[in-house]
C-alpha cells in the first residue's frame, strides 16, 4: 500500500463525515447548499487505477445518498463527474494532463481554478436537474447551481489553503 492509496481512503471518509454531519445541516437562504465531498473527485490522483476512481466516486455518491435520504441523485453525480474530468482535465490544461504529473493541490493558478469550477459546476448542474426535475423549474435549476456552486468552490478552494498549510 502506498501512501497515496490510504490518503485516499482517509480524504474519502473525511469528505464524506464532513458532509453528512456538518454540511447537510447548512441551508442558507434555501438555495446555498455546500458539497464540499467533490473534493474528493477533484483531488483524486489523475493518473490512477481509472475504474477503482469511478467505483470510488460511486461510493462517495451513494453513501451521501444513504446518509441525505436523497434517492440517488448525488450517486449519479459523482459518477458522471467521475466518467467526463478527463475532458476537464483536458479543457483546463490541454492535450497533454496525461504526460504531466498535475496535482491539484500543489499551486492555485487559473488553469487549476477553472479545472475546480467547470469540474462543480457540472456535477451541481446534474444534482439539482435531478433534484428539482422539472422544465417549469428551470430558473431554479439555474438559480441553485450558480450560487451553490460559487459557495461550494469557495470552500474548497478554502480548503484546500488549509490542507497545503499542513503540509508545510
Amino acid at each position: 500500500m502506498n501512501s497515496n492509496f490510504i490518503l485516499n481512503i482517509i480524504r474519502f471518509f473525511v469528505l464524506i463525515t464532513l458532509q453528512v454531519v456538518v454540511l447537510n445541516q447548512i441551508n442558507f437562504g434555501g438555495w446555498i447548499n455546500p458539497y464540499l465531498y467533490v473534493l474528493f473527485i477533484i483531488l483524486y490522483p489523475i493518473n490512477s487505477n481509472k475504474f477503482g476512481f469511478i467505483a470510488a466516486s460511486f461510493a462517495l455518491g451513494l453513501l451521501v445518498d444513504i446518509f441525505s435520504d436523497s434517492g440517488g441523485i448525488h450517486a449519479t453525480a459523482c459518477l458522471m463527474l467521475a466518467y467526463f474530468r478527463p475532458v476537464f482535465l483536458r479543457f483546463a490544461f490541454g492535450l497533454s494532463y496525461e504526460y504531466q504529473t498535475i496535482r491539484i493541490a500543489d499551486k492555485l493558478t487559473v488553469d487549476r481554478f477553472t479545472f475546480i469550477m467547470t469540474s462543480i459546476l457540472f456535477h451541481h448542474i446534474i444534482l439539482f436537474t435531478l433534484e428539482l426535475y422539472r422544465l417549469s423549474l428551470f430558473f431554479n435549476i439555474i438559480l441553485h447551481t450558480i450560487v451553490s456552486t460559487l459557495f461550494t468552490f469557495l470552500i474548497c478552494i478554502i480548503s484546500i489553503y488549509l490542507i497545503k498549510s499542513n503540509k508545510k
